[in-house]
This record gives C-alpha cells, sequence and structure tokens, in this order.
C-alpha cells in the first residue's frame, strides 16, 4: 500500500547530456589507464573505447549525473525529504537513462491536543539528610592520607603493593604491578582479593587464591583459579576532616567560610540540580501525554537511520571509558541487532516528539529572528569555550541553532499552557 508521504519521481536524462557525461568520464578514464604500446594517461580515447567499448563508461556517467537529477526531482516538486532517497536506474543505452527517485517526505501528524494537558511539574525540596550527605562526601573527598608507621591492613585503608598473578604456576598477562594502590573495601578488584589482604602488614609478603568471575571478559581466566603473589610496601590510612577553619580554607569557595554557609550553598546547588531535572521531566511527562493522543506513521527507513546515530554514538561513549563497541558486544554476550532492539523504543520516542514539536511550530506559527540566532549561537559557544564560528560549524551550519532555538519556543509555548 503507497503511503501519502512516499513519491516515485522519473527524471529522465536526454543523449544529448548523458553523451556529455560519458565524455566527461572517458576523459577522466584515460587519464589512469595503462595499455601496451602507450604510457600511462596517453591512450587514445579510440583506442580505449575499442578495447572497453562505450558501455564500460555508463555507470561513471551515471553516478556524475545522479546529483543534479535528484536536485532536480526536489525542486520540480518542492518535495522536502527526511530522510536519502532510494534510487533506481530504469533504463540504460546510447540515448540516455532514467533514474526513478523514491522520496519520503514528513508524514501527516495528527494531533489531538496540545494544551490545557492534565500535567504538573514536580515540586522540588532539599532535605536536612541530602545536605549532611553532601558535607559527609565533601569531608571524605578531602580526607587525608597519612601513612601508619605500624598496624595491620583495614579495610578502609590505602595498601601499597606489589603483585603478580599465576595460573597454574605460569604468569598471566596483565596480572603484575608494583607500587599500586588499592584502597580496601572499595571492590576493584577480585572478589576475595582485598579481603585477604586486611590484617597484612608493612612488608609482609603473602600467596592470596582467588577465583575469577565466569563472567571475566578473558576467555583464559573467565571461571579460573589463580594465585596472587602479593607484598604490602606501604600502609596509608584517610584521616577524615573536620568542619574547621583549615577546611575551609581548602575548599577556597567564595563566602564560604563557615558551616552555615557551607549548607546554605550545598542546598541552593542541589535545589538547582533538581529544578533542572523537575523541569526536563515536567517537558518529557508533556510530550508523553501529547504522543499517546498524536497519530503518525513514522518511517521505518528513519528509525534505522536514528538508530545507527544512536548506535555510533552509544560507541563515542564506550571509547571515552576506554572500551570499543566490539568489546561491549563481547562482555555483554549481545549483537548489534541486540542493540538496536533494546534502543528502538527511545528512538521512536525521539522522532515522534520530533514531529511534534514540529507540527506545534507550524501551528502557533512560531518564528525566530536572526538576532536571536546569533545570541543563542554567541552564548553557547561561549559555554563551550569556542568561537561562534567554530560552534556554528561544528553543529552542521547556523540553520541547525535556529532549528534549536525555534524547538525551544515550542517546548516553552507547551510550559505555559500546560
Amino acid at each position: 500500500m503507497k503511503k501519502e508521504n512516499v513519491f516515485e519521481v522519473e527524471i529522465k536524462i536526454e543523449k544529448e547530456d548523458f553523451d556529455k557525461a560519458i565524455e566527461n568520464a572517458l576523459d577522466k578514464k584515460i587519464k589512469n589507464v595503462e595499455m601496451d604500446g602507450f604510457r600511462k594517461g596517453h591512450v587514445p580515447k579510440d583506442m580505449y573505447l575499442k578495447k572497453y567499448g562505450r558501455e564500460s563508461l555508463y555507470m561513471d556517467a551515471v553516478d556524475a549525473l545522479l546529483p543534479d537529477a535528484y536536485s532536480k526531482a526536489l525542486k520540480d516538486n518542492n518535495y522536502e525529504p527526511i530522510i536519502e532517497p532510494k534510487v533506481d536506474l530504469k533504463n540504460i543505452d546510447e540515448n540516455g537513462c532514467t533514474f526513478v527517485f523514491t522520496i519520503t517526505t514528513k508524514p501527516s501528524v495528527n494531533i489531538k491536543k496540545y494544551k490545557g494537558l492534565k500535567v504538573k511539574k514536580d515540586e522540588v525540596s532539599v532535605s536536612k539528610e541530602e545536605i549532611d550527605a553532601e558535607i559527609d562526601n565533601m569531608l571524605k573527598r578531602y580526607s587525608e592520607l597519612v601513612v601508619k608507621e605500624s598496624g595491620v591492613v583495614e579495610n578502609g585503608d590505602i595498601a601499597i603493593i606489589d603483585f603478580e598473578g599465576f595460573k597454574d604456576g605460569v604468569a598471566f598477562e596483565g596480572g603484575k604491578a608494583s607500587n599500586y594502590s588499592l584502597e580496601i573495601g572499595s571492590g576493584s578488584f577480585i572478589p576475595g582479593f582485598e579481603d585477604q589482604l586486611v590484617g597484612m602488614k608493612k612488608d609482609e609478603e603473602k600467596e592470596i587464591n582467588v577465583t575469577f568471575p565466569e563472567d571475566y571478559p578473558s576467555n583464559d581466566l573467565k571461571g579460573a583459579p589463580v594465585v596472587f603473589k602479593v607484598k604490602v610496601n606501604e600502609i596509608k590510612e584517610k584521616i577524615e576532616r573536620k568542619l574547621d577553619e583549615d577546611f575551609f580554607a581548602d575548599l577556597a569557595m567564595d563566602g564560604i567560610n563557615d558551616e552555615e554557609s557551607l549548607r546554605k550553598n550545598i542546598e541552593e546547588s542541589i535545589k538547582s540540580s533538581k529544578e533542572i531535572e523537575a523541569s526536563n521531566k515536567f517537558v518529557d511527562d508533556i510530550l508523553k501525554e501529547i504522543s499517546d493522543n498524536t497519530e503518525v506513521d513514522i518511517p521505518e527507513e528513519l528509525v534505522e537511520h536514528e538508530l545507527h546515530h544512536m548506535v555510533e554514538r552509544f560507541n563515542e561513549q564506550l571509547r571515552m571509558q576506554g572500551m570499543d563497541i566490539n568489546y561491549y558486544y563481547e562482555i555483554t554476550k549481545s549483537t548489534e541487532d541486540d542493540l538496536k532492539n533494546q534502543m528502538k523504543p527511545e528512538a521512536l520516542n525521539h522522532i515522534k516528539y520530533r514531529f511534534i514539536l514540529e507540527e506545534i511550530k507550524d501551528l502557533e506559527k512560531v518564528s525566530v529572528t536572526d538576532e536571536e540566532v546569533e545570541a543563542e549561537a554567541e552564548k553557547t559557544a561561549k559555554g563551550y569555550g569556542m568561537s561562534k564560528d567554530d560552534f556554528i560549524k561544528a553543529v552542521g551550519g547556523i540553520e541547525a541553532v535556529k532549528y534549536e532555538v525555534e524547538m525551544q519556543k515550542v517546548i516553552d509555548i507547551l510550559k505555559e499552557n500546560n
């Protein structure tokens, strides 16, 4: 069944234009052709055509003609595609060729209601317990490490150790380090390793027996019993700070010089963060409510396009963590299809919400001025520590900035009317 937003357009290339494209293709081809009796780039055109035939240039000519043909298909019909078109070559011979473009435009979006929705923004408050917890975290972050001159390794201490791991009596790759700093109780090592360090003294050596988890990434080590030869070089204990003058001096925060001012600052910071979260949730709740009452036929090709970019972004995030997507598939025992299936509901929401916002923009006749767009570009670029021109280039041009300003205006309308 043909969809109302999918169109087929035929563009015929006449003989004259086709011949010109063939001639241009021939000029490019002979520059790199080698033939007995001729130097590279000096093969006569007639010799090339005699050996390879004019038909050998057809696809090069088609590739050259395609962009202009597509532009003509869009211009003649005033189409604005939302995805790359499907292209078929209907016919090709010495008299020319005919392209058939399948062009998908934005589908109709039927929004039943987008104002006066029963959606409320969450109230924001900050409890004493939250402030206390943040102060506790700050005291821990600013805690001092003091070398233990005597005593043993205890939970919470930092043990400076040498270690080497052996499987079946043979040292394994990646299992050796010197003067490694390990916080006891952090759970950063194989289960059981840190526990067996507890009670050791400085300069004491010990063999620690542990078993790698069954889901460990290395096939050679997963589920394997191993022995670590360990030596404790030094023991450090954390001395937690107090809310005294030295602590506030180390904080070096403007206007923060006692517990009262610190608590007020923390309360404002937590409240600001919660306000942002509540505002974002409010917008999401509004869009979900609108989406539940909106009819739109989302092209599967657009979903696949969105999923492709989501996987790319996910892979980039993994790279920033020192991992790649193939390693992720290995440790999660999954595939790209599994990941896409997991991401598909989110992809559908992204697309549908975008269509909804664009439709409301048209319904509300939202417009922005050049000055507003330039101001937004300047402001956002400054936030990223970039020049305005570099920022505009990075996001794909001034039209991308304009789109974001328009969408933000639509979101403001939705917040005001719900």
